[in-house]
């Protein structure tokens, strides 16, 4: 089996201004580095096969961040296919501002159908996370999970992009992933083992990852725990 700690990056000047930054670059924020550094510490114990993280610059530092915090060394790549949506037109301007839209309604309702102006509809954003997601956790001879010894890899990606591969895992159509929340720098977690993934946490802000790190090995006792 192989879990997806999909981990959204830490609070932006973006976001903190209420602009949708989408393929901008913008930087944490003092809140979103404290986080993200709050984050890593929680994490570090965590065994990491992987980090995979989006091309954009605020996921790149959020893994960054939580790897300063480990004493391991773990590999790390970025895949496209975990980028940012491409909100086209709608690209830098207020939150506020886009709400007047008549496409607003449609993005929070029925999004399946929705392709944002000059940019990417939200069925391609859909697959393409999907995809990226699923072609580390499952093995790609088969379909099914990879059987090997179980293992972790950490996803650092963006709220829509983690709302559409939680449902994707829930079962769920696209038009119903606007009812999943992915604060800054909360984790969610999915085991993809044979035949269906499940998922185990959303939107943890707070969590304690203890029962993500496997035991430490017992050192066999001659004759049983009370010896011969």
């Amino acid at each position: 089996m192989t879990r997806a700690i999909l981990v959204r990056h830490g609070q932006t000047t973006a976001n903190a201004a209420g602009v949708l930054a989408g393929r901008s670059e913008v930087e944490l924020n003092d809140s979103g580095i404290a986080d993200a550094e709050r984050l890593g510490r929680t994490l570090a114990d965590v065994p990491l096969a992987q980090v995979v993280t989006s091309p954009m610059r605020r996921t790149v530092q959020t893994a960054q961040l939580l790897l300063d915090a480990r004493s391991d060394a773990v590999e790390v790549v970025t895949d496209d296919g975990l980028a940012e949506m491409e909100y086209g037109s709608w690209t830098g301007r207020p939150l506020a501002e886009l709400a007047k839209d008549p496409l607003w309604s449609m993005v929070q309702s029925h999004p399946a159908a929705v392709r944002f102006p000059e940019g990417e509809s939200m069925a391609q954003m859909s697959a393409r996370a999907v995809a990226a997601v699923r072609s580390r956790c499952l093995d790609p001879t088969d379909g099914t999970a990879d059987p090997s010894t179980p293992r972790n890899i950490l996803f650092v990606s963006h709220g829509d992009v983690i709302k559409a591969v939680l449902a994707d895992a829930l079962g769920l159509h696209l038009d119903t992933f606007q009812r999943i929340v992915v604060h800054p720098a909360s984790v969610s977690v999915i085991n993809y083992v044979a035949g269906r993934p499940f998922v185990e946490r959303i939107n943890d802000c707070n969590g304690n990852y203890d029962d993500l790190v496997p035991p430490a090995p017992t050192e066999a006792v001659p004759g049983g725990s009370k010896g011969r």
